[in-house]
């Protein structure tokens, strides 16, 4: 287990890295969209609105992960420039396409149709909209039941391992907020390691300090995740912003957390949860 950790310590450095160089983007996020066509968070930027001499609008779109957009369609159609990360398209009655960095997308007019982020990434696009035949017409919100009809590529077991993972911590993190310790102490392996700002410890006293309220980890907004599987052992990274109370006294941070875990008779433990205080959200 010591071995797995160390390695997965080594690891995990080198990732982050990579992770925090690739957070990089050519335009800024914009400001959260208040308006009531999508569910989750959506940043919006417009980069540059139809005139007289160009008819059509540009703007720079992020999604957190599982944010989409509601069914809509465009009387003049509309391009996407996929930027980053990994997303959903689905036109009505056809099945959802899963579209990654680099790729574009061509909505046709007056096709119905809705977009997004996937559950384990954030996704961002340029959309390139055609102004001279109207608006987007905006139709009714995505359900549950047709977002997550999206249907794994045939015999990609690693992948599906991935989605696993981004799952159960996403699990973690609610029964974190609810303080439900039985949940964890299942998740938790006997072995495993805890490292925040003010220490390190083991798993009977992070379970008393999330049981005691010592610290409450009241809400993770997940802005980014990313997994690594080698052999039974994955590592997990969240970029987030965290609200939590700690001491009586309720505070935000941005946070990159680490976590690790071991495949163990065909179920995942964790082994190790570390935070990273970034210095930029």
């Amino acid at each position: 287990m010591k071995k797995i950790l160390s390695l997965a310590i080594v690891l995990s450095g080198s990732i982050i890295n990579h992770s925090v160089a690739q957070e990089a983007s050519i335009f800024p996020e914009g400001e959260i969209s208040t308006t009531d066509n999508h569910t989750g968070t959506i940043w919006l930027k417009e980069l540059s609105e139809a005139d007289n001499n160009f008819n059509y609008s540009l703007a720079f779109a992020t999604f957190a992960p599982s944010a989409k957009l509601d069914w809509h369609s465009h009387p003049a159609g509309q391009i996407l420039l996929i930027t980053k990360g990994t997303g959903y398209y689905q036109e009505k009655d056809k099945p959802i396409q899963i579209v990654r960095k680099g790729d574009v997308i061509k909505c046709l007019p007056g096709v119905e149709h809705w977009h997004g982020a996937s559950p384990g990434s954030t996704f961002s696009y340029i959309g390139a909209t055609p102004t001279q035949k109207g608006k987007t017409v905006w139709a009714k919100r995505v359900t549950d039941e047709e977002y997550n009809s999206v249907m794994p590529p045939v015999g990609n077991s690693s992948k599906n391992e991935e989605q696993e993972i981004i799952t159960l911590s996403k699990n973690k993190w609610q029964w974190m907020a609810d303080k439900n310790v039985e949940a964890l102490k299942k998740l938790f392996d006997g072995k495993s390691v805890f490292v925040h700002m003010g220490g390190s410890w083991g798993k009977d006293r992070e379970i008393d300090i999330i049981n005691s309220g010592g610290i409450h980890y009241k809400k993770a907004d997940i802005h980014e995740v990313s997994v690594k599987i080698i052999d039974n052992t994955a590592i997990l990274l969240n970029r987030i912003t965290l609200l939590a109370v700690v001491g009586g006294n309720e505070v935000t941070n941005p946070f990159m957390v680490t976590e690790v875990y071991i495949k163990q008779g065909g179920e995942w433990k964790m082994g190790s949860l570390s935070f990273t205080r970034l210095t930029t959200p």
